[in-house]
C-alpha cells in the first residue's frame, strides 16, 4: 500500500464513510448501525490481558438457534489501527453473515505501532482458538470456524487460511512463529475452515503490480517490519500469504476492485490464480468500478460471500 495516498485518503475517508449508507465504505462507516442480533457481548478480552487491543465484540443472528458457525471478521486499517472493530463492515459484511445465520467475532488487534509482524498474525490466531475455548458460553459452532477482513484485515484472514495448520516455519533466512502463545487456550486449535479476502495486499513482494502503483518512502508494511524490501526481503515474503499457499490450504473467496488504487487488484488476481494452481477452493469476483471499498459491498456480492461458505460448511 501507498504511504504517499493513504497520507492523503485517510483523514478523507472518515468524512467520506459519514456521508455514505450505513455501511457504504469498506473499512470505516456510520459509527451507529443497528445490527439485528439475538445477543452482542462488547469489549471481550480474548487474551486475558488489559489490552484494549485484545478485545473483541460477539454477535449472535436473531434467529436462535443451539449454536452458530463463526465468521471472525477483521477491520483494514493499513495495519495502523489497534482499535477499530466497532466500525468496520457493519452493515454490510457482518450483517449479512448474521442474517445468514453465522455468528460474528470482530476483533481488535495489535497495529504496526504497537508491535511489528508477526505479532498481528498472533492476536488473530489467539481469537480463532478463543473462539474455541468459549465455544459453549456464546453458542460457538466451532465444527466451522473461517476468517474474514477487508484491506490489511483481508490479508490477515488470508494469512490465517494459508498458514493453518503451520504453527513455526524458514521462510529463507527468517524463522517466523505463526502462533504466539496469547490467552489461555493455547492448546485449542487455531485452524479454519476457509476465508474471505475483501482487496486485500496479499503478495507484499509486488506491491507495485499495478499500474501506475509505486511505492511510498515508508509504506505500511515498511512500517509493520521495520525493514525495508531491498535490504531484507525474506521478512516481506514471511508477511505474504502467497508463501504459504500449499494444497491442503482450506477454501478461500477473493473480492477486489479492478480500480483499487491502494491495493492494486492484481494482488486479488494473482492470489486467485496461486491458489487454483496448487489446487485449493477458490472463487473470485473483480468488480470492473470497484474502489478501494466503494462500490464493492453490493447485495450479489455479499450473497455470493455467503453461498460460498455455506457450499464449504456443506
Amino acid at each position: 500500500m501507498k504511504k504517499t495516498l493513504l497520507s492523503i485518503i485517510m483523514p478523507c475517508l472518515v468524512i467520506v464513510a459519514m456521508a455514505q449508507p450505513a455501511g457504504g465504505f469498506g473499512g470505516f462507516q456510520v459509527p451507529q448501525v443497528k445490527l439485528e442480533t439475538s445477543q452482542e457481548w462488547k469489549d471481550v478480552n480474548y487474551a486475558g490481558d488489559d489490552k484494549a487491543y485484545h478485545t473483541c465484540d460477539i454477535y449472535l443472528p436473531k434467529k436462535e438457534a443451539a449454536s452458530y458457525p463463526v465468521v471472525i471478521h477483521i477491520y483494514g486499517s493499513a495495519w495502523f489501527s489497534n482499535n477499530s472493530k466497532g466500525a468496520a463492515d457493519l452493515g454490510t459484511i457482518v450483517k449479512a453473515l448474521l442474517d445468514a445465520g453465522y455468528a460474528v467475532v470482530c476483533p481488535n488487534h495489535r497495529s504496526s505501532g504497537d508491535a511489528k509482524w508477526p505479532a498481528q498474525i498472533h492476536d488473530i490466531r489467539a481469537v480463532i482458538r478463543f473462539v474455541r475455548g468459549e465455544a459453549k458460553k456464546y453458542k460457538f459452532d466451532t465444527s466451522f470456524v473461517a476468517t474474514s477482513g477487508f484491506s490489511s484485515g483481508g490479508h490477515l484472514a488470508s494469512m490465517a487460511a494459508t498458514t493453518s495448520g503451520t504453527k513455526q516455519t524458514k521462510v529463507g533466512t527468517v524463522d517466523i512463529d505463526l502462533e504466539g502463545d496469547l490467552g489461555k487456550y493455547t492448546k485449542e486449535s487455531s485452524t479454519v475452515n476457509a476465508a474471505c479476502d475483501w482487496s486485500g495486499p496479499i503478495d507484499l513482494m509486488a506491491m507495485d503490480c499495478g499500474e501506475h502503483m509505486t511505492m511510498g518512502a515508508d509504506s505500511p508494511e515498511d512500517v509493520l517490519l521495520n525493514s525495508k524490501l531491498d535490504k531484507e526481503p525474506d521478512k516481506y515474503l514471511s508477511l505474504s500469504a502467497t508463501t504459504y499457499i500449499d494444497k491442503n490450504d482450506p477454501p478461500v473467496i477473493i473480492f477486489h476492485g479492478e480500480k483499487d488504487n491502494v491495493v492494486p487488484c492484481c494482488q486479488g488476481k494473482g492470489f486467485y490464480e496461486q491458489l487454483k494452481a496448487a489446487g485449493v477452493k477458490t472463487e473470485a469476483t473483480f468488480v470492473p468500478n470497484g474502489g478501494h471499498g466503494m462500490n464493492m459491498y453490493s447485495e450479489r456480492n455479499l450473497q455470493e460471500m455467503v453461498k460460498f461458505l455455506n457450499a464449504v460448511r456443506k
